[in-house]
């Protein structure tokens, strides 16, 4: 086995243009299962934006407003501490499952490689043929089949980038005001169409001609294995110990005993490269450019049932497993990650379950000082600003000191609503006797109360003359 391969990419010819891989159509049991997968998952993506969990949107991620929907679950700004612990527990989950089992997610979950080999490719395979017909197909020249046939494959890639675009609008906007958008035509909202088409030339430029680059040169998942793997992970691999055996590869002949011969099971018939959307050769090891999607299993199966050898000379399994015959173990390592994944998904649950539906925020104004008023009594003005994160509007709010004795007068009204998925602000005044304080500044509990129920309390700092007693 030669390391040159890893001097270069598949993709990429040696004066450092574009190599166009033609991958064969793949078939077999494992493509038959993340068919099934993929089904799912893109139902899942479709279906997403458009179910609601209470009113909210099950997964929404509005930047622009400041507006997130996790599973149903609203998040705002004064949220964000929940989203970085769901970012840092979806990373050590990323890499305790990488750590196990390689790019197994790339294979059978990635958005990218759904679209590409489940959606693109297929659609190709339908107008173009297969591995043998693209490449007769590229080098024809431009007559009316193939000026037929581009036209036909390019339209549809452009009509299916435009559904994913408008999908991937539904999660950053909403889906209720995307399908307003759309019974509104696009002549008025010239705003939002303009993007639109901007994120479906985006897909259009990533499926129909970027590809398997987005996997080898732009996904920092795949730069991850070279820290993260180790000779432990199940991966997709080459079983070079019965593939080479003590002569190494040779082509079938019928009859031969290649046992006697000191030939291995692999009979170079390159079927696994023909059949990789990489184009890299699995039998040189593990690369980076190998997203595990088992399409080089099938084929390799397929081969040995004709030529009457067990299957499994490509399958799943660690480097440990072919050369030391070690079956797969948890080892201290994914112990490891998982101690921590534990702990923060037992963080992040309670951190869910303890957060209120309301939050309450109640601050001094910026540079006003106390006031003193008749009867030895301190006034200070605050604002205060109150998120309701359901989907039902508050009614009937009001404040009620409770950690002292005084009076919360507030500034026009004396009770407001706090509309759903929505804030409301305002000013507010406590009074307080000095002789109730016990410094320069008291920290006050607050309750918010809804009618007679308390829904929520909040503190903040009253300002006051220095006490010298």
């Amino acid at each position: 086995m030669e390391d040159n391969f890893r001097d270069s990419i598949a993709t990429v010819t040696e004066e450092g243009k574009r190599a166009w891989i033609y991958p064969k159509k793949p078939s077999g049991r494992y493509y038959e299962y993340r068919k099934w997968v993929s089904y799912v998952l893109l139902a899942f993506l479709f279906s997403a934006p458009f179910i609601k969990v209470d009113g909210n949107q099950f997964l929404l991620f509005n930047v622009l407003e400041r507006r997130f929907n996790i599973f149903g679950f609203p998040f705002w700004p004064q949220d964000f501490h929940l989203v970085v612990i769901s970012m840092i527990t979806g990373v050590v989950f990323v890499a305790l499952f990488t750590v196990g089992f390689g790019r197994l997610f790339c294979g059978w979950m990635c958005p990218q490689t759904i679209f590409m080999e489940m959606v693109f490719r297929r659609i190709e395979y339908w107008i173009d043929g297969d591995r043998g017909a693209q490449i007769r197909l590229q080098k024809a020249p431009w007559n009316s089949k193939k000026i037929r046939k581009r036209l036909l494959k390019w339209s549809v890639f452009f009509i299916i980038s435009f559904l994913i675009a408008n999908v991937f609008l539904a999660y950053l906007i909403g889906s209720d005001k995307l399908l307003r958008y759309i019974s509104d035509g696009p002549m008025a909202h010239l705003g939002t169409m303009v993007p639109l088409l901007i994120f479906t030339s985006v897909f259009y430029f990533v499926f129909a001609w970027f590809r398997e680059q987005v996997c080898i040169i732009a996904c920092p998942y795949g730069r991850l294995q070279g820290v993260l793997l180790d000779e432990k992970s199940i991966v997709v691999a080459y079983d070079h110990k019965r593939g080479e055996s003590e002569n190494g590869r040779k082509k079938f002949r019928k009859g031969e005993d290649r046992n006697a011969l000191g030939f291995g099971d692999c009979i170079d018939c390159f079927q696994c490269v023909h059949v990789c959307p990489t184009g890299i050769d699995i039998r040189n090891g593990t690369q980076l450019e190998c997203v595990n999607c088992t399409a080089c299993i099938d084929e390799c199966d397929h081969i040995m049932e004709r030529i009457n050898r067990p299957k499994g000379l490509i399958r799943y399994a660690s480097e440990q497993e072919i050369s030391a015959k070690k079956k797969f173990r948890f080892t201290a390592r994914m112990k490891g990650y998982a101690a921590v994944l534990t702990i923060l998904v037992g963080l992040l649950v309670g951190m869910l379950f303890l957060r209120n539906d309301l939050e309450a925020n109640i601050y001094r104004l910026p540079g006003q000082l106390y006031e003193r008023k008749a009867d030895n009594i301190i006034s200070n003005v605050f604002t205060y600003k109150l998120v309701n994160k359901t989907t039902k509007d508050i009614e009937n709010v009001r404040f009620k000191l409770l950690s002292h004795k005084g009076q919360i007068r507030m500034v026009a009204v004396d009770a407001f609503h706090v509309p759903a998925q929505d804030l409301a602000e305002g000013t507010l005044f406590i009074e307080i006797n000095n002789s109730a304080l016990t410094g320069n500044k008291d920290n006050l509990k607050i309750g918010v109360y809804s009618g007679n129920e308390l829904i929520e309390t909040t503190n903040t700092q009253f300002l006051a003359p220095r006490s010298y007693n």
